[in-house]
C-alpha cells in the first residue's frame, strides 16, 4: 500500500491549535470537494455556524462513525514573553515556534525558566493571544515518518483514505480534543438523532510503551482513562483476526480521546480507539512507522464494511 505522504505533510503543516482549527477546516473542504470526484461515493457535507469549525461527512446508510480531531497542542502568548500551553505540549528548550500576529510572521524559540514556565525568545513583543505552534520539519525515511503534529493529522489522513472507498458511514472531523474537548458532544447528538448512528471508531495516535512498539501493527485500545464496552472491542478484534491484519492490544490507565466524550454523552455510543503508535508525543519529533499506518488504514476499511 503506497502512502500519500505529500498529503500527510501538508496536513501536518497547517496551524490549528485547539480553538484555532478554521484553517484545517478550510483545507479539508477544498480537498474533499476535489477528491470526491474519484471517491466511490460522494458524501453529504455538514459544516458552518451550527458546527463551529467541525465537519461531518455522511456516506450512504451509515452504521459507524470515524472521529478524527483537527486540533493540535501548542501555546498562546500571554504577557511580556510568557506562554500558556494549549493542551500538553512537551517541546524541549530551543524548539522553534511559528505563528502570525498584527506585525507579521513569527518564528521564535521556546525556552523555560527555573520553575519550568514556558517563555518565548524573539526580537520583539508578540501580540497577546497569538497562537504559536511547532515549526514542522517533516522527515521521511524508509521505515518511518517524523514530524510535529502526526497527532492527529495522521488520524485525519487515515480518515480521508477510508472516505475514498467508503459506501456507508460517517467521518467526523472534531475540534478541541487536545485541550479537554468540547466539540464532540454536539456532534454525537447530531449523528445519533439524525441517523441513529451509535458506533464510533477513534482515528487517533497512541503511545509506544512497554507493551506497544513500532512496527507491530495498529493498536486496538482495550482502555485508557476511559473504558469502552468490551463486547464492541471484541467485535473489532474479531474483524482484525478474520482479515489477518497486524495489530497490538493496548491497556493504559491514563490518556483520553474523543472516545471519552462519547462515553460521557447522554447517547448510547459504543466506541474504540484504533490508531498507530508513536514516539515522542506532543513534541516536534513525533515518530510513526509506515507499516503501522498501513495496517491502520487496512483495518479501518474492513471495520467500516463489517461493523
Amino acid at each position: 500500500m503506497k502512502l500519500n505522504l505529500p498529503l500527510l505533510k501538508t496536513l501536518c503543516s497547517i496551524p490549528g491549535t485547539s480553538g484555532n482549527e478554521s484553517a484545517v477546516t478550510d483545507f479539508l473542504l477544498k480537498y474533499i470537494r476535489k477528491a470526491q470526484k474519484t471517491w466511490e461515493v460522494k458524501p453529504e457535507l455538514y459544516y458552518g455556524d451550527d458546527f463551529q469549525d467541525s465537519l461531518v461527512l455522511k456516506f450512504g446508510k451509515p452504521r459507524t462513525a470515524v472521529f478524527a480531531h483537527m486540533d493540535t497542542v501548542g501555546f498562546t502568548v500571554r504577557y511580556q514573553n510568557q506562554l500558556v500551553p494549549v493542551g500538553g505540549p512537551d517541546g524541549e528548550d530551543g524548539a522553534k515556534l511559528v505563528g502570525r500576529d498584527s506585525k507579521g510572521e513569527i518564528e521564535c524559540e521556546l525556552e523555560y525558566d527555573k520553575e519550568h514556565h514556558a517563555l518565548y525568545r524573539f526580537g520583539r513583543v508578540i501580540d497577546r493571544g497569538t497562537p504559536l505552534s511547532y515549526k514542522v520539519n517533516f522527515r521521511d525515511s524508509k521505515q518511518a515518518i517524523e514530524s510535529a503534529y502526526l497527532d492527529d493529522r495522521l488520524g485525519i489522513y487515515v480518515a480521508l483514505e477510508v472516505a475514498s472507498k467508503l459506501a456507508d458511514g460517517i467521518i467526523v472531523f472534531s475540534c478541541w480534543e487536545e485541550h479537554g474537548g468540547g466539540g464532540v458532544p454536539f456532534l454525537a447528538k447530531f449523528i445519533y438523532e439524525k441517523w441513529g448512528v451509535r458506533q464510533a471508531l477513534i482515528s487517533d495516535i497512541t503511545w509506544v510503551s512497554d507493551g506497544v512498539d513500532h512496527g507491530k501493527g495498529v493498536v486496538i485500545s482495550l482502555r485508557d482513562r476511559n473504558i469502552p464496552r468490551r463486547a464492541f472491542v471484541d467485535r473489532i478484534i474479531g474483524v482484525a483476526d478474520k482479515h489477518k491484519v497486524d495489530y497490538q492490544l493496548e491497556v493504559e490507565g491514563t490518556g483520553s480521546s474523543d472516545g471519552g466524550e462519547l462515553q460521557r454523552s447522554p447517547y448510547p455510543f459504543d466506541w474504540c480507539f484504533v490508531g498507530a503508535p508513536h514516539h515522542h508525543p506532543h513534541t516536534p519529533n513525533e515518530k510513526v512507522y509506515k507499516k503501522d499506518i498501513q495496517s491502520m488504514i487496512q483495518l479501518y476499511h474492513h471495520l467500516m464494511k463489517e461493523l
